[in-house]
C-alpha cells in the first residue's frame, strides 16, 4: 500500500481519488500552519444570521431609526417645544407669538385698523385708528379669544384691552396753564 504525499496516510484508490478534496485538505493544512483558527461554518452563518437580523430591526429606514437607548431622532418642532417648555419661557414666547402672528391670528382686515401695543399677563392691549374700530373689536372679541385658545394655547390671552384712536395734545413745552386748549386764546 502506498502513502499519500499530502496526509501522510495510506493513498486513495484511484476511484475514490478526489481533486477537490485533496485541495481543501491542503488548504487547511497551510491555514493550519499559518496559525489560523478553523470556526464551525454552521455557527458562523448562525452568527451572521443573527447580526443582519439586528441591524434590519435597529435600521429600517433613516425616517423610522429607533435606538433602544432613548435616542430616537425627533422633529424640530418637537425638540423646540420641550426646550421652551422645559425652560419656562413659554408665556414670553406666548408674548411674541401674540404680537408676531396678530395679522395671521386676527385676520388681514382688522389687522390693517388694529395694532397690538403690549402684552401685560393675559391681556392684550390693542389700539385701534378709529372709534368704529374699537367698537367693533370689543364687540368681536369674544370670538377672538376662542380663536386665540385653538391657535396659542388655552389660557395664553384670556382679555382683550381695546383701546381707541389717542387725541392729539395740545400741550407744548414743559411749562402748562390749565386752560381749556386751543379755545383758551379765543375768548
Amino acid at each position: 500500500m502506498s502513502k499519500d504525499k499530502a496526509t501522510g496516510g495510506p493513498a486513495p484508490r484511484p476511484e475514490e481519488f478526489d481533486a477537490a478534496r485533496a485541495m481543501l485538505n491542503r488548504m487547511r493544512e497551510a491555514a493550519q500552519a499559518r496559525g489560523e483558527i478553523r470556526i464551525n461554518a454552521a455557527a458562523a452563518q448562525k452568527a451572521g444570521e443573527r447580526q443582519a437580523e439586528a441591524r434590519a430591526k435597529r435600521w429600517k429606514s433613516p425616517a423610522a431609526i429607533q435606538y433602544e437607548d432613548g435616542r430616537d431622532p425627533q422633529g424640530i418642532g418637537n425638540v423646540f417645544s420641550r426646550m421652551v417648555r422645559d425652560r419656562g419661557w413659554t408665556s414670553p414666547v406666548a408674548v411674541g407669538s401674540v404680537i408676531a402672528r396678530w395679522p395671521e391670528l386676527v385676520g388681514p382686515q382688522i389687522s390693517a385698523h388694529c395694532t397690538p401695543e403690549s402684552f401685560e399677563d393675559t391681556t392684550v392691549i390693542v389700539r385701534c385708528d378709529s372709534t368704529a374700530w374699537a367698537t367693533q373689536l370689543r364687540l368681536l372679541s369674544h370670538s377672538l379669544l376662542k380663536t386665540f385658545d385653538e391657535k396659542l394655547g388655552p389660557g395664553v390671552v384670556t382679555m382683550i384691552r381695546v383701546l381707541g384712536p389717542s387725541a392729539p395734545s395740545w400741550r407744548k413745552g414743559m411749562r402748562r396753564v390749565a386752560g381749556r386748549g386751543p379755545r383758551d386764546t379765543y375768548g
